[in-house]
C-alpha cells in the first residue's frame, strides 16, 4: 500500500552522482551515497553501469567515500579519490573494471582532489593545498602535522578572502597543480617555488584541464596580489616538462575560467563573464584559438547564464553543458557556429554528466524523483541505465506538481511551482506553505531537493508553493537584476500575488497561511514579517537579519553590491532593504535555525533575530547546531530540523483539509 514520503524516507534513499564513462561508451562508473540513520553517516561506493542494460555492479566496499571516478583513455582503469581506514586525507586510487582490490597510488599528507587522467593513461593530475613556500612531500608532511600538534589554533589573518562556506583559509596552504605516476607514485608539484595556484574557492577539477596531446595544462587563476572571490579570473597554459607559463586571457576586460581543450587541439573552450556590467553577470561561453590567440564569446546570443563543466563532442564540432532556463535545467549541445543551443536531454534538472565514445550518461532528478542515471546514444535515444531506487520511490504517494505563471510586481509574469498533498480534495480548505528559495539569484527547480524537500512537507497536509520572484535565476538577464540596490521590494510583492493567486482557487484557507526560507529565503521571511501580519508562523533557516552584521560573513564585499552601497557611505539606501531596521513592525511567531559552522550566514544573524523577537515578546523558538554550517548535513540533524520545523508550523495552522 502506498505511503506518505517521511525524513526517515529521505535518508533511504540512494543518491548517483559523478558518472564517467568508458571509452566506447558502453559502460559507465558512478559514485552512489548511501545513509544510514542510526550511524548518523553516509557511505559512497563506486558502481559499473551498463549503457545498454543490465544489472549495476558494485566496484568498491572498502570506503567511506569512494568519489571523484575517472576512467582512464586507454579504457584499462578507473581511478578514483578515497578516504580509507589508513588515510589521513583523501589519496588517489586505481581499481580495475573488473574488479579487484583497488591500490592506492599517493600517500600525500596534503591529500589528493579534483583527479583527472592524461591522455597516455599513465599520469594523473590532481589538487593539493599545499604552502607555496615549502619544497617536497616530505616537508610538507612535516609542517602539517606541526600544525595539527600546536596546541595553539588562532586564525591569523591580514587577506580579505579568509574563510569560505564553512572553512577556514588562514593556515597559509594554497590549491597547486600536481602530476603522479600512477606505477611508480611519483609526484610532482607544477606550482611549486612559482606564484602559480588555483583559485581558491570552490576549487575543483574544472578549474583546469589537460591538452590532448598531454603537453600542457591549461587553468584558472587569480591575477591579484590579494585572492578575493569576485575578482576577474583569467587562465593561463602551463607547459608539464619545463614548468613554463603562458597566459592566454590576460588582456581580456572579461573575467575567465573553466578551460577545456577541443579534442583536435585547435580550442580551448572556457567560461566568461563581464564582471564589469554586472556583478551577477551570465556566465557565457568563448573559444581561444590556440594558433591565432585572442578570446571569442560564441553564446552572447542566449539570454541564460551556463554551468561548468564544459565538454566537447568527439568531432570538435560542439560543446555540451548544462544550464537553467525557465525554473528547469536541461542538457544543451552548442555546435560552433550556432546562435542557441539544442537541448539533448530535458530537465526535471539535470546536473553531473559524460561525453564519450559516442554516449551520453547523465544524472537527472524531478520535483517528484531522485537523481538516477540515464544514457543518451548518438540517435538521441533516451534511457534509464539504474534503478537503485526504483523498488522504493514505488511505495511513495505524492501529490501532483503543477506549474502555474501569476501576475507579480507592477502585473510582470512570474512562475511559480504547486505541490499538492497526496489526499488532496479541492473541496476542502488546506493551508497554504510557502518554500522561498535562497540566493537570491537562484530558483526554485523542477528537482528532488533533500534539505527542503517539497512533498515531504506536502505529505503533511499543507498546499506547497514556491514563486520564482523577480531575482530569479533562469528566466533572463533583465529578471536576475531587476531587484539590484531595492532587495525585498519585488519579492515580496511576487510572494504575495502568489498568496491572493492561490486564494482565488477557492481551496486555501485564508487564515492558516504560512511561510518559510533559508539563506536569501530567510531573509524573505524575516522582511515579510516586518511587512505583513497576514501570516500565522515562519520558519527563518540561515537567514540574513541585518546587511549591516553581514559584513562578517564570508562573501562580504558583495553586499554593497547588492544593496547598492557601503553602509558608511549610504546608510539610509542600506536601511530601506534592511530587515532589522524595520524590526518594530515584527510580531508573526518565528522559528529560527542555524548553524555554528555557517559563515555564509554567520550564526550572529540567527541569534540577532531571535533575540529581537525574544525582547518585543513575539513567540520564537530556536534551534542551533553547533555541528553544522549552512546546511543540515547530518542524518539526525536532518531529522530534527524536520520535526522541529513541523512542530513549530502545526503550533499556529493545523495541517490537512478541512470542511468548507
Amino acid at each position: 500500500m502506498a505511503k506518505r514520503i517521511t525524513v526517515e524516507d529521505l535518508w533511504k534513499i540512494e543518491r548517483p552522482a559523478q558518472p564517467t564513462l568508458s571509452p566506447d561508451g558502453a559502460q559507465a562508473c558512478v559514485s552512489v551515497a548511501a545513509y544510514d540513520m542510526e550511524d548518523n553517516k553516509g557511505r559512497t561506493s563506486l558502481w559499473l553501469l551498463s549503457t545498454f542494460g543490465g544489472e549495476p555492479r558494485r566496484l568498491t566496499h572498502a570506503g567511506e567515500k569512494d568519489g571523484e571516478p575517472r576512467w582512464s583513455p586507454d579504457g584499462g582503469t578507473i581511478a578514483f579519490v578515497a578516504r580509507r581506514e589508513e588515510d589521513d586525507e583523501a589519496q588517489l586510487y586505481v581499481i580495475a573494471p573488473d574488479g579487484g582490490e583497488a591500490r592506492r597510488v599517493t600517500s600525500l599528507a596534503t591529500g589528493v582532489s579534483c583527479i583527472k587522467w592524461f591522455p597516455d593513461s599513465k599520469r594523473v593530475a590532481f589538487v593539493s593545498w599545499v604552502w607555496p613556500n615549502v619544497r617536497g612531500a616530505e616537508a610538507q608532511a612535516k609542517k602539517l602535522k606541526a600544525r595539527k600538534d600546536d596546541p595553539v589554533k588562532a586564525h591569523v589573518a591580514e587577506h580579505s578572502a579568509y574563510r569560505f562556506w564553512d572553512h577556514w583559509i588562514t593556515d597559509g596552504r594554497v590549491p597547486h597543480l600536481f602530476v603522479v605516476d600512477v606505477g611508480s607514485g611519483k609526484v610532482r608539484d607544477l606550482f611549486e617555488a612559482t606564484k602559480w595556484e588555483l583559485p581558491w574557492n570552490d576549487t575543483a577539477s574544472h578549474h583546469y584541464d589537460i591538452s590532448p596531446d598531454g603537453a600542457e595544462i591549461a587553468f584558472t587563476y587569480d591575477p591579484a596580489a590579494e585572492k578575493r572571490f569576485d575578482h576577474d579570473y583569467h587562465v593561463a597554459a602551463i607547459e608539464v616538462r619545463t614548468r613554463k607559463v603562458t597566459p592566454l586571457t590576460e588582456r581580456s576586460p572579461l573575467s575567465h575560467g573553466s578551460p577545456r581543450y577541443s579534442p583536435d587541439g585547435k580550442w580551448i573552450a572556457l567560461f566568461t563573464q563581464d564582471l564589469r556590467k554586472s556583478p551577477v553577470a551570465a556566465d557565457q561561453v568563448a573559444l581561444v584559438d590556440r594558433r591565432k590567440k585572442g578570446v571569442k564569446v560564441i553564446t552572447a546570443g542566449w539570454d541564460r547564464s551556463i554551468a561548468a563543466p564544459l565538454a566537447w563532442t568527439a568531432d570538435s564540432a560542439a560543446l555540451v553543458f548544462h544550464a537553467e532556463d525557465g525554473a528547469r535545467t536541461h542538457l544543451f549541445r552548442f555546435p560552433l557556429g550556432a546562435k542557441q543551443p539544442t537541448v539533448i536531454a530535458q530537465g526535471g534538472t539535470v546536473g553531473d554528466f559524460d561525453v564519450n565514445g559516442g554516449m551520453t550518461v547523465f544524472v537527472r532528478n524531478t520535483m517528484g524523483s531522485p537523481p538516477a542515471v540515464f544514457a543518451l546514444d548518438a540517435s538521441g535515444e533516451e534511457r534509464p541505465i539504474e534503478s537503485f531506487n526504483a523498488k522504493r520511490m514505488a511505495k511513495f504517494r505524492f501529490g501532483k506538481v503543477e506549474e502555474h505563471f501569476i501576475k507579480g510586481w507592477k502585473g510582470e509574469r512570474v512562475q511559480m511551482w504547486v505541490i499538492y498533498p497526496p489526499d488532496f480534495d479541492p473541496k476542502k480548505k488546506w493551508p497554504l506553505l510557502h518554500n522561498i528559495h535562497g540566493g537570491p539569484h537562484s530558483a526554485w527547480g523542477d528537482n528532488f531537493h533533500f534539505r527542503w524537500n517539497n512533498h515531504v512537507f506536502a505529505a503533511q497536509g499543507y498546499v506547497v508553493v514556491c514563486v520564482n520572484y523577480h531575482g530569479s535565476s533562469s528566466f533572463g538577464q533583465g529578471y536576475l537584476e531587476s531587484i539590484e540596490h531595492e532587495l525585498g521590494k519585488r519579492e515580496l510583492a511576487d510572494v504575495e500575488a502568489g498568496t491572493d493567486y492561490m486564494l482565488k482557487q477557492g481551496f486555501i484557507d485564508k487564515d492558516r497561511l504560512l511561510a518559510a526560507g533559508g539563506s536569501y529565503g530567510g531573509y524573505m521571511v524575516a522582511w515579510m514579517n516586518a511587512h505583513t501580519d497576514r501570516y500565522k508562523a515562519y520558519v527563518c533557516h540561515a537567514g540574513c537579519f541585518d546587511w549591516v552584521a553581514m559584513f562578517s560573513d564570508d562573501a562580504w564585499y558583495w553586499h554593497p553590491k547588492e544593496v547598492g552601497a557601503f553602509y558608511w557611505d549610504d546608510s539610509k539606501k542600506v536601511e530601506a532593504q534592511n530587515p532589522r531596521a524595520h524590526a518594530k513592525g515584527m510580531k508573526t511567531p518565528t522559528l529560527v535555525i542555524h548553524g555554528l559552522l555557517d559563515y555564509r550566514v554567520p550564526d550572529s544573524q540567527g541569534l540577532a533575530y531571535y533575540n529581537t523577537l525574544k525582547a518585543k515578546d513575539v513567540p520564537a523558538r530556536l534551534v542551533f547546531f553547533p555541528d553544522e554550517n549552512h546546511w543540515i548535513l547530518k542524518p539526525r540533524n536532518s531529522k530534527l530540523w524536520y520535526e522541529e520545523f513541523f512542530a513549530w508550523l502545526s503550533r499556529f495552522v493545523v495541517p490537512g483539509g478541512k470542511k468548507k
